[in-house]
C-alpha cells in the first residue's frame, strides 16, 4: 500500500553518498532537490554544497537543480554552483524531471534523483522512473504544510523500514 512511496534508498544526508561508485555504476546525471537537501531551507549555497558539485563536475557528472520554489530562490543558490536548474518544478509532476534529464543529456537509466521528502521527491523521482535516494532534512525549520507532511512520511518511513527487515 505505501510501497509506492519507497526510496529505492534512504540516507542520513546528501553528503555521505558515494558519487564515485554511482559513477562506476552508470550514473551519469544527478538531479537534486535544494532546500533541506543540499543546505538548510532558504539558504544561499554553503562551503559544503559548493565542494560537493565542484567533486561532481570533476567526477564526469551533469547536475540539475529541481525545485517547487520560485526562480529568485533556486537562482540565489546557484549563483556559486552553476549547473542547470528547473524552478516551479510542480513536483511530483514527472515534467520537470523529464525536462532535467533533457537539459543533462541523460535518460532514465543513467539519472538519479535526491531529495528530503518523500510525496514530492521521490514519488514524482519513482514516477519518472528515475532511481532516488531520500535524504533526512538538514534542518527542522520547514513551512507548515511540509511539517503536516512529516507526520505522514513518518508513517510510510515506518511501514519502509520493516519492508527492509523482511
Amino acid at each position: 500500500m505505501f510501497d509506492k512511496f519507497f526510496p529505492d534508498k534512504y540516507v542520513a544526508s546528501t553528503y555521505v553518498i558515494d558519487f564515485e561508485e554511482l559513477y562506476k555504476k552508470g550514473y551519469r546525471g544527478v538531479i537534486f532537490d535544494i532546500d533541506n537537501t543540499l543546505v538548510p531551507h532558504g539558504a544561499p549555497a554553503d562551503e559544503r554544497a559548493k565542494k560537493l558539485f565542484a567533486k561532481l563536475k570533476s567526477l564526469g557528472f551533469h547536475c540539475c537543480l529541481i525545485s517547487n520554489n520560485q526562480e529568485p530562490r533556486v537562482k540565489m543558490f546557484n549563483q556559486d554552483i552553476q549547473v542547470d536548474y528547473v524552478y516551479n518544478a510542480h513536483k511530483p509532476s514527472t515534467k520537470n524531471y523529464k525536462k532535467a534529464m533533457e537539459m543533462m543529456g541523460t535518460n532514465q537509466k543513467n539519472t538519479l534523483f535526491i531529495g528530503d521528502q518523500l510525496f514530492t521527491d521521490v514519488w514524482g523521482a519513482k514516477r519518472t522512473g528515475i532511481a532516488n535516494i531520500l535524504v533526512k532534512p538538514i534542518h527542522p525549520k520547514e513551512e507548515i504544510q511540509i511539517v503536516l507532511k512529516r507526520y505522514l512520511e513518518k508513517i510510510v518511513l515506518y511501514f519502509y523500514k520493516r519492508s527492509l527487515k523482511q
